[in-house]
């Protein structure tokens, strides 16, 4: 007995010496690297000093510092920044739907300026601003160094303004100048309207508005249209929407489906991670949807296509889309500034991240660039098409009743109709004409 004890205390004892062992490196691991991070932060302290102290010219401390915390959070991601207290307060005012500026989103690349998308009815889409253009000057100085936010202080100006920004575009062979007089900016969230017997709800943002314009906007058109038997469907249109708020995008995923996961998001620790599901409702009750995304389609607008396009429940149609896949944190500071931090990728459900890689289309459809019209095409244009109705001393045709008549004169007038819309905006006309087609094959000839 008393060797079988002596035998558990060696045990107990050659177990706290092997703990001790493994223990005492990892504690000196972990004490280098704080050691390793307050020599930094001394070194960071020294430079601060030199320069305050040593500089060519005085130096507003305050503004070096914010300047080290944007530099600090601008090195992780284009998304990451430090937003003093005007910035913080702009980006609510943003949310909340009006603002001044130009109209652009923009995001950083190769140390230019990015357009991400420009924003409908505003002075940077009026002047021709386009998604995927970059911003090399603004008034004739170079953007390149500066950070984001930098560079959008210099397009910030007072209301009525002019500003001159210096674009490159791919397929233009030399930069060229666009002059934008500033506005100020008034967003809203969501513009219904029918073509033919569709809906089209063009969602523009994605801010405190959204989901409550589109509801309202999709219920007036429907009782336009006299009830959701004559809709042939929705085309939900999110061409150059360069995002918003989360919760928004899951509220609009919602609307159009019944169940299942819309986005999941996750971060560094897998506890942190988030799955969203939508609820029972469905504000289409079935109708078929075309989702229109293009190059300028981003962040919310992709969870939102991501979401319909895994559930099967829309066709996504036009190009591949941004490719803005994290999501950021916005978390309020002392002295009301605040940090934005990339926090999380999302997921679309199937588990796909479009980080980088977008929303592909389900049908590929460029939209062509208007060109100027020639003297042959407009004379074409200009010369009506002959047919035996326009011969004189034609037959009559007694074969038709007049309502069946009045029948071919609305098709021909609805066909005239989408001629026009396919030269306006080829990749909406061809989301009507998707939509139609299932219609027909539905037995439904609105």
């Amino acid at each position: 007995m008393k060797k079988f004890l002596m035998a558990a205390t060696v045990g107990v004892l050659t177990g706290a010496l092997v703990t001790t062992q493994v223990a005492a490196p990892l504690l000196a691991q972990e004490a280098s690297k704080s050691s390793n991070v307050y020599e930094q932060l001394d070194l960071f302290g020294d430079i601060f000093e030199r320069i305050r102290a040593q500089y060519v010219e005085d130096v507003d401390t305050k503004d070096l510092i914010e300047a080290a915390i944007n530099g600090m959070l601008s090195s992780l991601d284009p998304h990451s920044s430090y937003l003093s207290p005007d910035d913080a307060e702009n980006m609510q005012v943003q949310t909340r739907g009006e603002f001044g500026g130009l109209g652009i989103e923009v995001t950083q690349e190769n140390g230019f300026v990015k357009v991400v998308s420009p924003m409908d009815g505003t002075p940077a889409d009026q002047a021709g601003i386009e998604a995927g253009d970059f911003i090399t000057h603004v008034d004739g100085e170079s953007v390149l160094g500066l950070t984001l936010d930098q560079a959008v202080d210099l397009m910030r100006g007072p209301v009525g303004s002019e500003i001159v920004i210096t674009v490159v575009r791919e397929g233009t062979p030399e930069p060229f100048d666009v002059s934008i007089i500033r506005d100020t900016i008034k967003l809203t969230a969501v513009r219904a309207r029918v073509e033919q017997s569709a809906v089209v709800l063009r969602v523009t943002t994605f801010n405190d508005q959204t989901y409550a314009n589109l509801e309202s906007g999709l219920n007036e058109k429907i009782a336009e249209l006299g009830g959701l038997e004559n809709v042939s469907g929705i085309v939900l249109d999110l061409r150059n929407n360069p995002g918003g708020l989360l919760t928004q995008a899951i509220k609009v995923s919602d609307a159009f489906l019944n169940k299942g996961e819309i986005v999941s998001t996750r971060g560094r620790n897998p506890q942190d991670g988030e799955r969203f599901n939508a609820t029972e409702g469905d504000l289409a009750q079935g109708k078929p949807i075309v989702v229109l995304i293009n190059g300028g389609s981003a962040s919310a607008s992709e969870i939102v296509a991501g979401a319909l396009q895994d559930h099967h429940r829309a066709i996504v149609v036009g190009t591949k889309s941004f490719g803005k896949g994290s999501v950021q944190t916005v978390m309020p500071l002392r002295g009301n500034g605040a940090m934005r931090l990339t926090t999380a990728r999302y997921y679309t459900p199937s588990g796909r991240s479009i980080q980088a890689l977008g929303v592909s289309p389900d049908i590929l459809v460029e939209q062509p660039r208007r060109t100027p019209a020639t003297e042959e095409t407009e004379a074409a244009v200009s010369r009506p098409d002959r047919s035996e109705a326009d011969l004189r001393g034609r037959l009559n045709n007694d074969s038709l009743s007049e309502d069946e008549i009045k029948q071919i004169e609305e098709d021909r007038a609805r066909a005239e109709q989408a001629a026009k819309l396919r030269e306006e905006d080829y990749q909406l006309a061809y989301a009507i004409d998707i939509l139609r087609g299932l219609s027909v094959i539905a037995g439904n000839q609105n």
